[in-house]
């Protein structure tokens, strides 16, 4: 193989290895774009408690973000394994941080939808104690 060959091979791996940063960098961004507001999460216009956690687990959806990360982690491994990055420890800290907010809004999602289970069967429940102790004071 000439010596120019060679040399065009490390040129093409370096554009290669720029652009998997580029493509890694890209899907972070993208990921952190779709994640909810804060806002969104945190402010409500509901009426009573049930509107209340519908939605809040509206709010805590994650979109896109997950798909995004899924393919932050793809490019960020193959660049990985290829040794095609001279520092990637700012974006696997950054795919772990994303990764645990990710982690977070579907815990937290998983928490408001059994509480949107069970609040309206509590309601049930109360209510019927209720009209069970006005029945007996007659």
């Amino acid at each position: 193989m000439s010596q120019a060959t060679l040399g065009d091979d490390e040129e093409l791996f370096g554009e290669a290895a720029s652009e998997m940063r580029e493509d890694v960098e890209g899907s972070l961004e993208a990921a952190w774009e779709s994640l909810p507001d804060a806002d969104d999460v945190w402010e409500t216009d509901a009426d009573n408690v049930l509107g209340v956690l519908n939605g809040l687990n509206s709010a805590l959806d994650a979109g896109d973000a997950e798909e995004h990360l899924r393919d932050a982690k793809k490019w960020f491994t193959m660049g990985q394994r290829a040794d095609a990055f001279d520092d990637a420890e700012d974006l696997e800290e950054e795919i772990e941080e994303l990764e645990a907010t990710v982690e977070t809004l579907s815990e937290a999602s998983e928490q408001v939808g059994e509480l949107t289970a069970t609040v309206p069967e509590l309601r049930g429940t109360l209510q019927e104690t209720a009209a069970d102790d006005e029945g007996e004071d007659e």
